[in-house]
């Protein structure tokens, strides 16, 4: 066992009662241990292994139901965005809350059918959408398809056919910047993702699409970025998109009854970090959108925002099992048996998290720590300057909150680990919704010899 010295005052040490950036069900139980949803951690990690995600259903049903209050459905619609996180039971829980869905792909799309989700209610998105994706929309009848490029309004007309119809939007780049990293910013200019207002794209993309009689297009969508935490941006992105609405009417006569203004509401992963008033921004953006609509002279479009990550990310906890502690240089590694597999983001986004000791209790002084995972790269960093206990040793229990988005859904098969199970806690019971993905699992794809 490797005992370390006190961490040094400048990172922010959690107190042990601080579970702020956990499910709202989170509480203490006896020898260290931690329930969510009512059942204890470490229960979970004996019954179903480590690596494991924990997923509190009440939090994300609660979480749904404060978008639904913010932005009530008699002027919006509240759509979640699979790509945080998706699995059948998630498509039963945001059905039953009320809310809609955004995909990116046919393979999201049919899960969510199969599940019995109303394709009238999801939107598809994409900036390089397969043809599969838009055959597949188009056969089972999605409600919406975002327009992300000139060419996709042939490709998809054509594939609608003479006497089909389909409802589309347009993204548009409001040359806005925003969001927590630059790899996560989508409203400015030079990226990848929409049509640009300054270079006049957006405005010749829905010129096209009024040529186009299959095209129903029904409103304009922004999304400026993801991890925002100021309601400014989305205010100047109303502003700029009521704009062009303006401009489309005087032109065109065209009345667009639909504004999306996607998601990217940002979330606290460590206690004390700022996180996105859902209300104040519901308050002030309607009010922004009223407001211009009547200077403009327009009708005020229904509003629609798409939460991922704002749903999903805090109902979900990351169960490791700690395999190594070692020294090298002049910082103490503590090695787990997950990693970049399971959580890619702090690799792609420099993400931290504060993960913490759990099935024991410590009355070491804390201790600045990386916590890394088991694979062939040095980035495979979990959590940087972490605080653990300084007595942090093999075989203890690890849980890292926040792990709800953007963790199984950006999981990978590296080094043949196989991806962790997705275990759903509610009113003190456990039930496996992700099984563990298994060597047979990845071995019967290999068809080569």
């Amino acid at each position: 066992m490797t005992t370390v010295h006190a961490a040094p005052d400048a990172v922010r040490m959690p107190g042990p009662d601080d579970l702020s950036v956990w499910p709202a069900s989170a509480g203490h139980l006896a020898h260290g241990d931690l329930a969510v949803g009512g059942v204890s951690l470490t229960e979970v990690a004996q019954r179903y292994g480590t690596p494991a995600y924990v997923l509190d259903e009440g939090e994300v049903r609660e979480r749904c139901r404060t978008y639904r209050a913010a932005f009530p459905a008699a002027e919006a619609d509240v759509v979640y965005a699979a790509k945080a996180f998706l699995c059948r039971a998630m498509v039963h829980w945001v059905r039953d809350e009320g809310l809609g869905l955004d995909v990116c792909s046919a393979g999201e799309l049919e899960l969510a059918v199969t599940s019995g989700f109303p394709a009238e209610r999801i939107v598809l998105h994409g900036n390089a959408k397969s043809p599969r994706d838009l055959d597949t929309a188009l056969r089972l009848g999605v409600g919406r398809i975002v327009i992300d490029s000139a060419s996709e309004v042939a490709r998809l007309a054509a594939a609608i056919g003479p006497r089909g119809s389909q409802k589309v939007m347009v993204r548009v780049v409001p040359g806005i910047v925003a969001g927590g990293h630059e790899k996560i910013r989508t409203g400015g200019e030079d990226q990848k993702f929409g049509l640009s207002l300054t270079d006049g794209s957006a405005q010749h993309t829905i010129a096209r699409i009024l040529d186009q009689p299959q095209l129903r297009l029904t409103g304009l969508h922004v999304h400026l970025g993801s991890q925002i935490t100021t309601v400014k941006p989305y205010l100047a992105a109303v502003r700029r998109i009521v704009g062009l609405m303006a401009r489309l009417h005087r032109q065109h006569g065209l009345v667009l009854p639909e504004l999306d203004l996607g998601g990217g509401h940002g979330i606290a992963y460590r206690p004390g970090e700022p996180a996105l008033d859902v209300t104040r921004l519901a308050h002030k953006v309607r009010a922004e959108l009223a407001s211009g609509c009547a200077a403009a002279g327009i009708e005020v479009p229904r509003l629609i925002v798409e939460p991922g990550r704002a749903v999903a990310g805090p109902a979900g906890v990351a169960l490791y099992r700690v395999l190594a502690v070692k020294r090298t240089g002049t910082r103490l590694f503590v090695a787990v048996d997950g990693g970049m597999s399971d959580n890619p983001r702090p690799a792609l986004y420099g993400v931290r998290y504060a993960p913490r000791l759990v099935g024991r209790a410590s009355q070491a002084e804390p201790a600045v720590v990386t916590v890394v995972g088991r694979h062939c790269e040095a980035g495979d960093v979990l959590a940087a300057d972490a605080a653990l206990p300084g007595d942090v040793h093999p075989g203890d229990l690890l849980a890292v909150p926040v792990a709800g988005a953007y963790h199984l859904s950006m999981a990978s098969a590296y080094n043949l680990v196989g991806r962790p199970p997705v275990v759903a806690v509610r009113d003190g019971r456990a039930r496996l919704l992700v099984r563990r993905e298994s060597l047979d699992d990845m071995c019967g794809r290999d068809v080569g010899v």
